[in-house]
């Protein structure tokens, strides 16, 4: 089957606006991995828009251990729910991917975005691999039999292991044991790979080059992730880029644009948080606490960049 994708200057232009939005920095000085990565959303995008039989897992979580409580971040799961509920009303096949420290955060968020999910495969099966016991092989056969097959897997916010081995946090803290190894999930030769992080320790940033990470980043040189991608989306928040996906997707669909857009509204983006919050499922990732904050800035803040993207991409919200 032939798919025909919008490929127009307009679109493109809107596209790469969307990325540079996406791209702000929020204080980590990443803006020379944001150049590094540009295309990276628009390739991420393409490779969607073009496929036949697109079937997405989409990996996500990232376990605070020093959190008060201690609990998944807030960073990851709501792009995750926006991003897997747009796809599914387009009738995409989706899978979310997850372990068990972060897999409340992420059945939490996905149903309130209105996604019904089962670790036992329901309607959107979920994959959990815990770290004491990774049962990785039985995964990777489910996607290679599914029908279509996995074709891609979209890393959010998903830390990955650096030279050593070793899957360090912001601090260059070893977090290893508090998170499981998903990254052999996303490095397999068949399946297009893309990775969205805010800070170079996440999966994919390697194909960023952990030596422009270790020049950027403090504590880079130890945090870099090892695992590359076939497309990095570098962001301020890596909720914004699974966001900037969504759009970019609808931008070079225009079949599926009221499809894919129709829950990405503000009220809804709230209301993802909001529940969360309410169900103590996860935390600020930066302040380690619970509440209406995501990288320590409140609901407001990611609301107004939302408003951005969303009148880029020819729709209009207001906070």
């Amino acid at each position: 089957m032939n798919v025909v994708w919008e490929s127009s200057p307009e679109v493109l232009t809107r596209i790469e606006q969307i990325e540079n939005i996406c791209g702000r920095d929020v204080g980590h000085g990443i803006q020379p991995l944001v150049e590094a990565a540009k295309g990276g959303l628009l390739g991420a995008a393409r490779s969607i828009a073009e496929h036949p039989s697109p079937h997405v897992a989409i990996i996500t979580g990232f376990f605070i251990p020093h959190g008060n409580p201690p609990a998944a971040e807030n960073d990851g799961p709501i792009g995750c729910a926006h991003l897997a509920a747009g796809l599914e009303r387009v009738g995409i096949p989706v899978r979310l991917v997850s372990d068990p420290l972060c897999l409340n955060a992420v059945q939490t968020a996905a149903r309130a975005a209105g996604i019904s999910t089962n670790v036992a495969y329901d309607i959107v099966p979920v994959d959990a691999v815990s770290a004491e016991d990774p049962s990785i092989a039985a995964i990777i056969k489910l996607w290679k039999n599914a029908d279509p097959p996995v074709s891609h897997v979209i890393a959010i916010e998903r830390a990955g292991p650096s030279s050593d081995g070793t899957v360090r946090n912001i601090n260059g803290n070893d977090i290893t044991a508090y998170t499981a190894p998903l990254h052999f999930l996303f490095t397999l030769s068949e399946i297009i790979s893309i990775g969205i992080g805010d800070l170079g320790n996440e999966l994919g940033m390697a194909t960023l080059s952990p030596e422009l990470i270790a020049k950027t980043i403090k504590h880079g040189e130890r945090i870099a992730c090892n695992i590359p991608c076939h497309y990095p989306i570098m962001c301020g928040v890596s909720n914004w880029g699974a966001m900037g996906l969504l759009l970019a997707l609808a931008l070079l669909r225009p079949d599926w644009k009221p499809s894919l857009t129709e829950g990405l509204t503000l009220e809804m983006d709230k209301h993802i948080l909001t529940t969360l919050v309410n169900e103590e499922a996860a935390i600020d990732g930066d302040t380690g606490l619970p509440g209406f904050t995501i990288e320590t800035f409140p609901w407001e803040y990611h609301g107004k960049v939302l408003t951005e993207i969303l009148e880029v991409a020819g729709l209009s919200e207001s906070v």
